[in-house]
């Protein structure tokens, strides 16, 4: 049975997913012990985690060694193991994307890192990988960078689903609404279905490593939650604009709110801190295994974020003072996130090259 934080936060309205998946949790029906047990109604991944899973087990060597003999470059043999992978976990999450009708049940792939700032090859790679995925209820990755923002339209215009990653403020969470419903008006203008998904995920835990040496200790841990009342905020006001409106009209599903690294990087910290403080009807929480293990033995599961509010605008305010500039802060930590994914996905490929030649 689901622990009662989880129930109360599934009675919020929020949707709990995984930020994990390997080879040895499908194997192992853990996926599957997650889903019924603990809620898990969709999953995320990304290159480190993949890296991890292959550095972690030799589960893989045998698909290394067939795959190996074709000729794929390292990132072609990537895409093909993440793919395998992420079929077996969207059959799983299926059914739950047909009774939810589209807005939980996904999987998600991440394009190459090194196109964060290439619209072009952006828009080119995640049409192939979609195609050659063959899911219907597979998300694309792409980082809402300024020009990945042009990638995400077009990919939403071509109705390819988009999971924007590497949002980090409110203004940047606004450009990304704005691309997924200049996609969707490119369809409206065309006569075409706009039943496209797409999540806005917001990276929380970074901001409190980045400021922790700038804040006084009252404000430890709290920078991260306070923007994402901010980002809540904007998703509200986007919701309620005509502009939004006219497209709902028409059939368009929300771009959901997706909380993204979510466990807390703080050994003073609570373990379920970016859980319990970000609870909202109409949002997700991607956590990693740990900390959704943590949630569910100890987490309180109460809808928080309305009640502080006025807290959360003090915190802001106070950093305004400090002279610390959000959308500032936010732009560096895009940079910097985007630059940490490349270095990731650097790792990843040698560790795909090592593997082929071990095996």
């Amino acid at each position: 049975m689901s622990s009662i934080s989880i129930t109360q936060l599934q009675a919020s309205g929020q949707s709990l997913w995984i930020d994990n998946i390997s080879r040895s949790m499908l194997d192992s029906a853990t996926l599957v012990h997650y889903i019924q047990e603990f809620g898990i109604v969709g999953l995320t991944s990304n290159p480190t985690i993949f890296d991890h899973a292959l550095n972690a087990s030799d589960v893989y060597d045998d698909m290394v060694r067939e795959v190996a003999r074709q000729p794929l470059s390292n990132e072609e043999l990537f895409f093909t193991l993440a793919l395998q992978d992420l079929t077996r976990a969207s059959r799983l999450f299926q059914p739950i994307h047909a009774s939810t009708h589209g807005t939980d049940g996904w999987v998600s792939l991440e394009v190459s890192p090194l196109l964060a700032n290439d619209t072009a090859t952006t828009i080119e790679q995640a049409l192939k990988l979609h195609a050659q995925a063959g899911l219907f209820n597979l998300l694309i990755k792409i980082p809402g960078t300024p020009a990945g923002m042009s990638a995400i339209a077009q990919t939403i215009a071509s109705g390819v689903p988009v999971n924007v990653t590497l949002l980090f403020s409110p203004d940047q969470y606004r450009a990304a609404a704005s691309a997924y419903m200049a996609g969707l008006e490119s369809r409206l203008e065309q006569g075409k279905d706009l039943r496209v998904g797409s999540v806005a995920s917001i990276f929380i835990s970074r901001w409190d490593q980045a400021v922790k040496n700038r804040v006084p200790p009252h404000l430890q841990n709290k920078v991260g939650i306070a923007v994402a009342h901010s980002c809540y905020n904007a998703y509200l006001e986007v919701l309620q604009s005509d502009r939004w409106l006219r497209l709902a009209h028409a059939g368009a599903q929300p771009q959901k709110l997706l909380w993204a690294s979510t466990g807390s990087k703080d050994p003073q910290a609570s373990d379920v801190l970016y859980v319990d403080a970000l609870i909202a009807p109409g949002t997700i929480n991607t956590v990693p295994e740990k900390t959704l293990i943590a949630f569910s033995e100890h987490g309180r599961g109460e809808q928080v974020m309305a009640e502080h509010a006025s807290d959360m605008h003090a915190v802001l305010q106070t950093l305004s003072e400090l002279g610390l500039d959000i959308p500032t802060l936010g732009d560096q930590l895009q940079r910097d996130g985007a630059k940490a994914f490349v270095d990731s996905w650097d790792d990843l490929m040698q560790t795909i090259a090592t593997k082929r030649s071990t095996v």
